[in-house]
């Protein structure tokens, strides 16, 4: 049977980590009874550099359970950097991955029906999100709006989407393979190409805690995404100049009938509010240009994505620090 890899990026989520643990415990029997999985198959906890006791208890939950795994990050580098450093590392001792977060929005229930998918030959499974009524509005109508921009935008993914997916050991392997440091997983997965299918369930409150992704965290991952897998932004810029141009033409032909018809006005306030525009106009269209630069800027300097200081496997590896250098660096982290 196939040795499963349940892996949870975590930031601070003292509050939920026991929770999570039993319930995550509680998949892995339920699927191991049922011979759905192999016995060895196990949960690593990710902690990404969190400032509460969230890896003292990941130590603990290890040092109780046989099956529970800890990955410690040297530092906090962001929750997409988190949960490829969790994949990556659980390819080594699995056949298969969920990646979930701690919080337990994502229904644990259908982790079966992932499974089933999986060995009915799909390679990746993406958890969609059916019902949201759970989110507040603002939550839900910005998030809704995002897929629909990335869409327009010409950026594949999964409506309702975000990082609660089943992978298969070579899809993983393949994943491994894209070493971009302004990671949006959300828009990788599609371009692997495997075989994939979906299983649907309904979002859930927070157990515990408080969200790690307010505004400001949502649109600088929304920013990304478009940034990192499209250039339209530019080509509307492109646009937008070529539609002033021809504004400016019009401006021209009506000021030279003004001219000659008599019919000259004073316009100094129309004319600074023009130049204001345009200056605006241009100023954002060169912080738009140098973000894309900036991406460039990061993906030459080729540094570490992450750096492991500590990996909890075996019962007798506490205390152990095993650092490890992988094609991870640093960034911030949101979802939506």
């Amino acid at each position: 049977m196939d040795r499963l890899a349940l892996v949870v990026p975590c930031y601070n989520e003292e509050a939920v980590m026991k929770i999570s643990s039993e319930a995550l415990r509680g998949v892995l029997q339920d699927l191991i009874g049922k011979q759905k999985i192999a016995g060895d198959s196990f949960v690593l906890f990710v902690d990404d550099g969190s400032k509460d006791k969230t890896w003292e208890l990941i130590e603990e939950e290890h040092r109780l359970y046989e099956n529970v795994k800890g990955l410690k990050l040297a530092g906090n580098v962001g929750h997409q950097f988190a949960l490829t450093a969790g994949l990556i590392t659980a390819k080594d001792y699995s056949d298969v991955t969920v990646s979930i977060d701690a919080d337990l929005q994502d229904d644990v229930t259908v982790i079966e029906e992932m499974i089933d998918k999986f060995h009915a030959g799909n390679d990746i499974v993406y958890g969609v999100r059916n019902d949201r009524s759970s989110d507040s509005f603002f939550k839900r109508f910005t998030a809704q709006s995002f897929y629909k921009m990335m869409a327009v935008m010409g950026v594949k993914t999964v409506y309702n989407h975000a990082d609660f997916r089943l992978m298969s050991k070579r899809a993983v392997e393949q994943f491994a393979k894209y070493k971009e440091s302004n990671l949006f997983l959300r828009g990788m997965m599609p371009l692997i190409g495997y075989q994939t299918d979906c299983v649907y369930y309904e979002r859930k409150e927070r157990v515990a805690g408080e969200s790690k992704y307010p505004l400001k965290k949502m649109l600088a991952l929304a920013f990304n995404g478009i940034s990192s897998f499209s250039v339209k932004p530019i080509s509307l810029i492109t646009a937008f100049g070529v539609m002033i141009i021809c504004l400016c033409f019009l401006a021209a032909v009506y000021a030279l009938w003004s001219y000659f018809t008599g019919h000259v006005t004073a316009g100094w306030t129309s004319l600074i509010l023009s130049i204001w525009f345009l200056g605006g106009v241009q100023l954002v269209s060169i912080g738009l240009i140098g973000q894309y630069i900036g991406k460039i800027y990061i993906e030459v300097k080729q540094r570490p994505r992450y750096n492991i200081e500590t990996f909890l496997n075996e019962r007798h590896s506490m205390g152990s620090v095993e650092s490890r250098q992988s094609p991870d660096a640093h960034a911030n982290s949101d979802r939506l």
